[in-house]
């Protein structure tokens, strides 16, 4: 269970137990059991294939397993089976120390201290390379003005509620006092390197006009270890439908997929086969790649325009009464294109605004709560699509609780950018438990959702999990 503590003010998670009780076991069949001379159940879909999987038009059902191994145990009565057990690495959460020092921070509240908003001018303090401070004074601009006026509105709610949730987490042990893990010598986290370019393979898929075209059913994983070439991927939604994980191989890099999950990996000019499963959903997650000037000063991350994310086809996925959840940062002018914009081109209806709170392992911000920089929270909008004419529920006898307003959401977060804290716990009294979830711009895999993005599979890379001792 991803929730630790359940009060008033909202839940305090535990995101790496959320990963780990996914349950990443796969099952390896080995020799000497197995005839010699049987070929692995590893497949690799050659372009002479493709082409045969091409000429079927739309009626082609492409299912992953070796053709010249047969899909039932028949082969495989007396065969060994191995299970692999995979954990998240724990250290990408071992967040102990929050981002800004205790000396920035106190060099931030004086600072705040000189601020003067209602006057509109602030003063900086700068050292110049002799070591004199120089001062001078900024005026703030509307979008400054503007974060200042809602910090000061939901200030209250955020370290009020967050302080309850916390002094809880200390309470069971959850959360652990400072002293007790300061003096804790931390090593450089090395992440993996994206050695499989997702996101440029799925540009590379734009020139693919003949996949673009077609319409395929769902590609099904079969086996332990299956190797799927980048037109597979591109031309269907991947499902695997099993109890138990599976490892797919994309251009040498091996990904885990979990069990009772599905994903479509394309940008957002080549939805066509989510659209085309002709299924719709009852919740739906969207964590935008926001414009801001960090990303485009670096060329790391692509960002869509309001433009661009108004286009998503989101009246063609929801269901009736879909929950639609955004992901928001704290700039002003996002958070009033999703509530005046976007929402109602979708003909969504906003219910409540929820809060994410990030915080240490000890229980301090990772940011300090009046920071005139960064700010330890991000918000979360959440809306219900409005129906032109009644349609009655998928099943009249579920009922779900109407959503509070202000809610916060507790966690340590994961130290790779822009990993999210699961919802699916959190959100079990408000939405039916059957119904279908669907995650947009996601960058990993869940049980029981489905997940788009051009980089949907990054974190479910190899390198990110420990391999625990195999059993059989």
């Amino acid at each position: 269970m991803s929730v630790v503590h359940q009060l008033s003010p909202g839940w305090l998670l535990d995101h790496l137990s959320f990963i780990n009780n996914i349950n990443y076991q796969l099952h390896q069949h080995h020799e000497p059991c197995c005839s010699k001379n049987e070929p692995t159940s590893s497949v690799h879909i050659d372009s002479l294939q493709m082409d045969s999987l091409i000429s079927l038009g739309t009626s082609a059902t492409f299912i992953a397993f070796d053709s010249t191994t047969k899909p039932d145990n028949e082969n495989r009565g007396n065969c060994e089976i191995f299970i692999q057990k995979y954990v998240f690495r724990s250290e990408l959460f071992n967040v102990t120390k929050p981002y800004i020092t205790p000396a920035v921070h106190k060099e931030c509240r004086q600072r705040k201290e000189k601020e003067d908003p209602m006057d509109g001018v602030k003063e900086e303090s700068r050292i110049s390379i002799i070591g004199k401070k120089r001062k001078r004074c900024v005026v703030f601009n509307q979008g400054e003005l503007d974060a200042m006026e809602y910090h000061t509105k939901i200030r209250g709610l955020i370290l009020d509620g967050s302080s309850e949730l916390i002094q809880e987490g200390l309470k069971s042990g959850f959360l652990h006092p400072l002293s007790e893990n300061w003096d804790k010598c931390s090593e450089p986290i090395t992440l993996p390197l994206d050695t499989c370019n997702l996101s440029e393979l799925c540009a590379m898929a734009k020139h693919l006009p003949s996949l673009n075209e077609m319409e395929l059913q769902a590609l099904q994983l079969m086996g332990e270890d299956v190797s799927v070439t980048e037109q597979d991927l591109f031309s269907r939604v991947v499902e695997n439908n099993s109890s138990f994980t599976k490892m797919i191989t994309l251009m040498g890099q091996k990904y885990l997929v979990p069990p009772k999950s599905s994903f479509l990996l394309s940008d957002i000019s080549c939805m066509h086969p989510l659209l085309n499963c002709r299924k719709t959903y009852d919740v739906i997650v969207i964590d935008p790649p926001w414009q801001n000037k960090s990303v485009k000063r670096s060329n790391r991350y692509s960002y869509l325009s309001p433009l661009q994310i108004k286009q998503i086809p989101i009246p063609k996925l929801a269901a009736p009464n879909c929950l639609v959840i955004t992901w928001v940062t704290n700039r002003q002018k996002h958070l009033r294109f999703v509530k005046e914009e976007l929402y109602p081109s979708w003909s969504v209806e906003i219910v409540a605004e929820w809060h994410w709170v990030k915080i240490t392992s000890s229980g301090e911000f990772v940011f300090p709560l009046d920071s005139p920089h960064k700010k330890p929270y991000e918000g979360l909008i959440l809306g219900r699509v409005r129906e032109k004419t009644a349609v009655p529920l998928r099943n009249e006898d579920v009922k779900v609780l109407p959503i509070p307003d202000h809610k916060l959401i507790v966690s340590v977060p994961c130290t790779l950018h822009s990993h999210k804290p699961p919802l699916a716990e959190v959100l079990k009294d408000y939405i039916k438990p059957d119904g279908e979830c669907l995650e947009l711009f996601a960058r990993n895999l869940q049980p029981g959702w489905t997940s788009w993005g051009n980089e949907v599979l990054k974190f479910q890379h190899m390198d990110y999990f420990v391999a625990l001792q195999s059993r059989s």
